[in-house]
């Protein structure tokens, strides 16, 4: 039961139309109070970035359409063990309770309905609004084992889905809001020591001025990292580093910080916030200067996925060459996590860095 739950969907009925409802956010979208609590989207409404497709799927009127006519397989590419899937269907579903479980049926409805999948180190939970579940037999595509949810079409009808979002469970605070406790300064470059770091009333991690580096002091290798941010300034510059070789400044891959954009938000400024620095620009720029936002950071082995604000920004598979220099090639072992103070303009808030490890 510790293995990562899966969702299998058939769907049969065409779409009514939408009636939205008052208290629901619209589709494909989440609501501050879902963001502020770790949700993240997984198909963003508009495009299909983010997922692996073996067969044909299309995204029209905010809908993932897996059209009638050829089997289908679809799931995302990002990796998260312990979640809270929630999504909108039409229609008859078969859903995965786990990699090698029983599935459940859900006979065939005729508006749009809600499932709800829960997978902890403890239960698998699933369940839908109308509660028209019976247990089948069967198991998941051999190319989706670790995918969070996997939806499959067998082509005899249209397969209609929306809202796909998740929530990371289990993580664990890296960041106590009332002291520095684990973590140090960076102390691998004294002519790099510059910035300040508080604590402050309010709880929140200040990191002024700069160069300077805060590293801490339990290390990561596969991981899923949520913080929220707030940068106190236009265009200011700073990022949260993974992987890190001990003992050096800065020295892993690097989770971009900078809101600003050129003519518009799918031109970011020095990659954009979500990016991998150096490697992958984020997508879209979606966050702003002197607003609180989050960052979701996924690491797989060499798969990377971020998202800031629940809207993924990056989806990278880092091809280089195994290297233990994360500048000159893949780097898969264990390292610290660092946040940058970039230079004299630095004035940053952090608060509620946690943090989940992955199988």
């Amino acid at each position: 039961m510790l293995r990562l739950l899966a969702a299998c969907v058939a769907l049969a009925v065409p779409s009514p139309v939408f009636a939205e409802e008052k208290d629901k956010p619209k589709p494909n979208t989440l609501t501050p109070k879902e963001i502020a609590d770790g949700w993240i989207l997984l198909f963003d409404g508009e495009t299909t970035f983010g997922w692996k497709i073996e067969g044909t799927a299309e995204v029209k009127d905010g809908v993932l359409m897996l059209p009638k006519g050829k089997k289908t397989t679809v799931y995302p590419t990002a990796l998260i063990k312990h979640y809270e899937v929630s999504f909108d269907v039409i229609g008859g579903a078969l859903i995965y309770h786990t990699m090698k479980a029983p599935l459940a049926h859900a006979e065939k409805i005729k508006a749009w309905d809600t499932y709800t999948i829960r997978s902890n180190s403890n239960e698998i939970s699933f369940g839908n609004s109308s509660g028209d579940l019976t247990t089948v037999g069967g198991e998941r595509p051999d190319g989706a084992q670790n995918a969070p949810i996997c939806i499959v079409s067998s082509g005899d009808s249209d397969v209609k889905l929306r809202s796909i979002k998740l929530r990371p469970l289990e993580t664990k605070a890296l960041f106590t809001g009332k002291n520095l406790d684990g973590w140090k300064v960076n102390a691998a470059d004294p002519k790099r020591m510059a910035s300040k770091w508080e604590v402050t009333k309010d709880g929140e991690l200040s990191v002024k001025n700069g160069p300077g580096d805060l590293v801490s002091e339990k290390e990561f290798d596969n991981f899923v990292l949520q913080l929220e941010c707030k940068t106190l300034g236009a265009a200011l510059n700073s990022g949260v580093f993974f992987r890190c070789v001990p003992g050096q400044y800065q020295n892993g891959y690097e989770a971009q910080i900078q809101n600003a954009f050129k003519e518009d938000r799918t031109k970011p400024l020095d990659f954009g916030t979500g990016a991998i620095y150096r490697r992958v620009p984020a997508r879209k720029v979606v966050s702003n200067d002197n607003e609180w936002f989050t960052m979701t950071v996924a690491a797989d082995g060499k798969h990377i996925s971020t998202w800031v604000n629940g809207y993924q920004t990056v989806d990278w598979t880092d091809e280089r060459k195994e290297s233990d220099n994360p500048r000159q090639g893949y780097r898969a072992a264990k390292g610290p996590l660092s946040i940058q103070g970039h230079d004299p303009t630095t004035d940053i808030l952090f608060r509620n860095i946690r943090i989940a490890p992955l199988p």
